[in-house]
């Protein structure tokens, strides 16, 4: 097994973030959302900390190229299922973030070198996390068509993003 350099490591952490957002999301009260919202924005902080961490200190590995993404996805879709369970999204919305990241993974697997993500998927994994904080944050009644709108724009810019990932544009080196 490859040795953890201190990127991967912070990318493991965001997983510690995950059981805190259920546990607090099982009473829903303004308070416990407000401290789930606190704890994965946090956690979701990580991610651009473990990236900065990588690229400065030269420790960009096939290891966290792959652990990223793959802890990035369980940190989203925890709260998901949470926002799915209140009647707050729509599980068939959910289910088309959740099919086009098991088509890239999928798609990933036969691929000889693993590739960082485009800008697209960062646009994607940011307005996620946008939409997720405020969908679980308690937020007053007049700013949840916000919210639902953020997420929608989540959906969009997924399915935009792993189609631009998955349809090749010549010989494209920025996917």
């Amino acid at each position: 097994m490859p040795s953890l350099n201190l990127p991967t490591w912070i990318t493991l952490s965001r997983l510690l973030g995950v059981p805190f957002i259920f546990l607090f999301l099982q009473d829903p009260s303004d308070r416990h959302r407000l401290i789930a919202s606190g704890i994965f924005l946090l956690a979701a902080g990580t991610d651009w900390l473990d990236g900065y961490l990588a690229r400065k200190l030269n420790q960009i590995t096939d290891l966290g190229k792959f652990l990223d993404p793959l802890v990035d996805k369980l940190l989203v879709f925890a709260p998901f299922l949470i926002l799915i369970q209140w009647g707050t999204i729509p599980a068939w919305g959910v289910f088309l973030i959740l099919a086009r990241e098991l088509a890239i993974a999928g798609w990933r697997v036969n691929q000889t070198t693993i590739s960082g993500a485009n800008i697209w998927g960062k646009l994607k994994t940011v307005v996620q996390i946008a939409a997720i904080a405020c969908l679980i944050a308690p937020l007053p009644d007049s700013w949840q068509w916000f919210a639902i709108a953020l997420f929608w724009c989540a959906v969009a810019l997924t399915l935009i993003s792993g189609c631009l990932y998955l349809i090749p544009f010549g010989n494209r080196s920025d996917r």
